[in-house]
């Protein structure tokens, strides 16, 4: 990875009271502007770690560092990292409080004390760029669980976050809605967002992130490109994760001579060119 790194971990360990070991000597480098999944199993570690990366949760041991700066601890930096490192939890639901949908996303903004018309205009943008303008007078809690989850990214992007960290976007929506979430997602990271999910689908980590990171037991037991990571059988093996469905049925028509030789696709549109580009002329 030759980006400048964003957020780093070394030698994070935590415990919970029960002595529930969440996270054990993790050593980790995220690149800034890039999209980044975690894969692992429940109980990995991954919302754990993600609340550390904001500061929600202080770290037994090791250092958290943003932009190459440690994290303090102290209320005043706190709040400067809270500004610029946002998460989004996977149940809307804990993240949503206000009457409205306009004033649960102007709560952030009103709290860092900028000048009313800045506040508006940082909350049109949010709802503009979540597309949810049409929703800004309905009460949050009549809202579908789809529309409260972009309510919920709006609420982050509305501080101007440079990380936004999502926990399982794409929980319990069905596919039309995690489509448009994801697809959000990537929107976000074309403005120089630097976007971290978390997910255990391994079909959406391959075709959407730019590196992943897997989790086991509190430990990341790997990290590399996406087409990287799904060639490490073993590795998979360990993670007791399954290859994307995409790659077994390229390397299956690959062997039948029915799609072109050469970088393995990512996507639908990908994989489909490569039957195309094998047709007769």
């Amino acid at each position: 990875m030759k980006s400048k790194p964003i957020l780093e971990t070394r030698g994070l360990g935590f415990s919970y009271v029960d002595g529930t070991q969440a996270l054990v000597d993790v050593d980790l480098s995220i690149p800034a502007g890039k999209k980044i999944a975690f894969l692992g199993p429940n109980g990995a570690g991954k919302t754990t770690l993600f609340l550390h990366f904001n500061g929600l949760i202080r770290p037994d041991r090791g250092k958290v560092y943003f932009a190459g700066q440690e994290v303090r601890y102290d209320h005043a930096s706190l709040l400067e990292l809270r500004k610029k490192v946002g998460v989004v939890f996977q149940d809307p639901e804990t993240q949503l409080f206000s009457a409205s949908v306009r004033q649960e996303i102007s709560f952030g903004p009103l709290n860092l004390g900028l000048p009313r018309e800045a506040v508006l205009q940082r909350v049109h943008k949010a709802m503009q760029d979540t597309g949810i303008l049409e929703l800004q007078d309905r009460p949050t809690h009549f809202l579908s669980y789809g529309q409260k989850k972009r309510v919920a990214i709006a609420d982050i992007l509305a501080m101007q976050p440079e990380v936004l960290i999502c926990d399982e976007p794409t929980a319990w929506l069905d596919v039309k809605h995690a489509v448009q979430i994801m697809d959000l997602l990537t929107e976000i990271n074309g403005e120089g967002v630097t976007v971290i999910i978390s997910t255990h689908d391994v079909d959406l980590a391959y075709s959407w992130a730019d590196y992943i990171f897997i989790m086991k037991s509190g430990r990341v037991i790997g990290e590399a490109t996406p087409e990287c990571i799904f060639y490490n059988r073993r590795l998979l093996e360990e993670a007791e994760l399954q290859r994307p469905w995409l790659l077994d049925l390229y390397e299956e028509l690959q062997r039948k001579g029915w799609v072109s030789a050469g970088l393995p696709p990512k996507n639908i549109r990908d994989f489909l060119r490569s039957i195309k580009d094998k047709e007769p002329a």
